[in-house]
């Protein structure tokens, strides 16, 4: 496993469409391994291939309950409404507060290619979909509706 730099806003890598997984081999879990290092390092919760500079549709995060890694997600149910501060790690010393749905339910592959449902609720639907945002080339400053 390796330490990646992680790319901060204003970089255009940040801004664009991230690609699907469609080889599950020893790269993506590499990949996958580096990112979880990383986002341990940077002590975040989430972490998006993108904010690597990898345009691959994966994520890996650990909001309390454990590490995940996301391959390919999907947002598939989503209810209820929730408004909390966030920040990002490519958007150092900024946070705002965005809204978000309350619970998410998510569709994604590990690193093998098996797939999985996750149900979120608070802080870890807001970490669904803050990094499946990022893979769409969304930042998180791009949804907030007011400064705390």
């Amino acid at each position: 496993m390796g330490y990646r730099e992680i790319v901060k806003v204003g970089d255009p890598v940040l801004k664009k469409t991230s690609r699907k997984v469609e080889k599950f081999d020893e790269k993506l879990a590499r990949l996958i391994d580096d990112m979880k290092e990383t986002m341990y390092k940077a002590e975040g919760v989430g972490l998006a291939a993108v904010q690597v500079g990898v345009l691959r549709r994966v994520v890996v995060l650990d909001c309390g309950d454990g590490f995940k890694e996301l391959v390919n997600p999907v947002i598939i149910e989503e209810d209820g409404v929730q408004e909390e501060q966030e920040g990002c790690l490519s958007v150092p010393g900024e946070y705002g507060i965005t809204r978000r749905p309350a619970t998410v339910k998510v569709q994604a592959q590990d690193r093998n290619g098996k797939w999985h449902v996750y149900k979120g609720a608070g802080l870890l639907a807001r970490c669904f979909c803050h990094e499946i945002d990022h893979l769409d080339g969304i930042l998180f400053t791009q949804k907030v509706i007011r400064k705390d």
